[in-house]
């Protein structure tokens, strides 16, 4: 158990990792449009205080962490030159010296997300009991 303990840690701090290569690939001019904006996202998301989908919430919660952010990283690392990967990955200890920086924006528009996810719940619940409340009178 504890190997297995230790090799997702090592696998965590690989992919933690590569979402700062990312980071810095996204900066870099040689990168295609195409690849900033697809590692934009990924970046944001990987960055941003906020998951998508809470942690608290079982299974469903560490999916994502599980399955978009490797893959994203994985799709974004294929569409950006392997030069510009090669300096990205030259460059990661000395740019975070302070650990990842934290995206504001990013965990603004999931907390968006969610309060109209919420807003939408509510609204239909509210007509659900109208149409409820008609029906019986």
């Amino acid at each position: 158990m504890k190997k297995l303990l230790e090799k997702l840690k090592e696998k965590a701090r690989w992919m933690k990792q590569q979402a700062y290569v990312l980071f810095l690939a996204y900066k870099d001019p040689r990168t295609p449009w195409t690849a900033k904006v697809f590692a934009a996202v990924v970046v944001a998301y990987a960055f941003s205080p906020i998951d998508l989908v809470p942690d608290f919430i079982p299974v469903l919660g560490y999916l994502d962490d599980l399955l978009l952010v490797p893959l994203g990283v994985a799709l974004a690392m294929k569409m950006i030159p392997e030069e510009v990967l090669v300096d990205a990955r030259a460059g990661v200890d000395t740019a975070f010296p302070d650990g990842k920086p934290k995206n504001w924006v990013a965990g603004a528009i999931i907390v968006a997300i969610w309060v109209v996810i919420l807003a939408l719940v509510v609204f239909w619940m509210v007509r659900w009991i109208g149409d409820l409340r008609a029906g019986a009178v």
